[in-house]
């Protein structure tokens, strides 16, 4: 199971594995305050698109599509949350007040879309179905960085 809450909001012993998605830590908040077990930087929206955005309501629509290309780059530590969600809850913990618009909102929807074992009805599975070890998950994020400047490095050689 996959849940957002704020970072100001207590922890619990519900919240299982609390993983920190914001690229800034949370104002005024200890460690302790925190009990985060995990800080994915990588996974809150680039500081571009975080300003773009201003948290401003008209701009949600548009912030959601851009911040989920943005994940689309980050396939490999999607996959690592989705997998840790399997046997227990995973919440996902940010610092933003408006909980129906936020960043943790958005990568929880695309959580729940590739979380390994989702099925579809009827052992069916729909186009949204994808598991981490489909190609589909390659095929959209690519080789990650180290290994994507080693293929480029290698064409330019020639």
């Amino acid at each position: 199971m996959i849940r957002t809450k704020r970072a100001y909001e207590p922890a619990s012993p519900a919240d299982g594995r609390r993983i920190l998605v914001d690229r800034l830590w949370p104002r005024g908040r200890t460690k302790r305050q925190m009990a985060i077990d995990a800080w994915e930087r990588d996974l809150a929206p680039s500081p571009e698109l975080r300003a773009w955005f201003g948290h401003d309501p008209a701009r949600y629509p548009e912030f959601r599509e851009r911040y989920r290309a943005e994940l689309q780059l980050r396939a490999g530590a999607l996959r690592r949350i989705a997998r840790a969600a399997e046997p227990g809850t995973v919440t996902l913990v940010y610092a933003a007040r408006d909980p129906d618009r936020s960043n943790a909102t958005v990568l929880r929807e695309l959580l729940e879309e590739i979380r390994p074992g989702r099925r579809a009805r009827a052992g069916r599975r729909s186009p949204g179905d994808v598991r981490p070890t489909d190609a589909a998950v390659g095929d959209v994020d690519g080789p990650g960085p180290p290994e994507r400047r080693h293929r480029e490095r290698r064409q330019r050689r020639g």
